[in-house]
């Protein structure tokens, strides 16, 4: 695991959310200077880090909308670090848990050299990661439906269906072979959406 280590004169945490996002910033000496929610915003972010902007580094736990922050503060050349979510837990896992408490954790971190980084994808390849992350998730909920069709066969003791019903020639009369009707929508539904 590596750690961001460098050194600045603020360090700024932020807890981020789709709408809101709270900020914590510490100087070097370790004292609270900001801790404030605001919109999710790109003028409204740099607006409240404007006093801080001559040496800060900004981090954020890795989470579905990290993509905006990490980009603006490329093109406004600000230090940011992306912290490994699962590392982060178990790291400053805790009972008290709210949005002020998370970004100043998140602010220590930084600025103890123990932020546990994640990988910033290069923003020209995250459409087809994410592209990649849905064709896996979507082959999955396939195999799903398909192995619960073998498992309710199974269930009511049928004979094996004796072909691969992975393969959509291989479906006609699936459905009919269960005596309860309700059993056979449950298949035909499996059957029509693993196309």
């Amino acid at each position: 695991m590596r750690f961001y280590t460098k050194q600045h004169k603020f360090f700024c945490g932020v807890d981020l959310h789709a709408k809101s996002m709270y900020l914590c910033i510490l100087n070097a000496e370790g004292e609270i200077v900001l801790q404030r929610n605001i919109k999710t915003d790109s003028d409204v972010f740099l607006k409240t880090i404007a006093p801080y902007r001559e040496d800060i580094a900004v981090a954020v736990e890795c989470i579905f909308t990290w993509y905006w922050i990490a980009d603006l503060c490329a093109q406004e050349n600000i230090p940011f670090v992306l912290g490994h979510a699962l590392y982060m837990k178990a790291i400053h896992g805790g009972k008290a848990k709210n949005d002020k408490i998370d970004a100043h954790k998140i602010t220590v971190l930084l600025r103890g050299g123990m932020m546990p980084m994640a990988y910033i994808y290069p923003s020209e390849m995250r459409s087809t990661r994410d592209l990649l992350r849905r064709r896996m998730h979507l082959v999955r909920k396939r195999a799903e439906l398909l192995a619960h069709v073998q498992n309710t066969n199974y269930q009511y003791n049928l004979s094996d269906i004796g072909k691969k019903i992975a393969y959509k020639a291989n479906r006609e009369g699936v459905a009919e072979r269960f005596p309860d009707e309700s059993v056979q929508k449950s298949i035909e539904l499996d059957l029509r959406v693993t196309h």
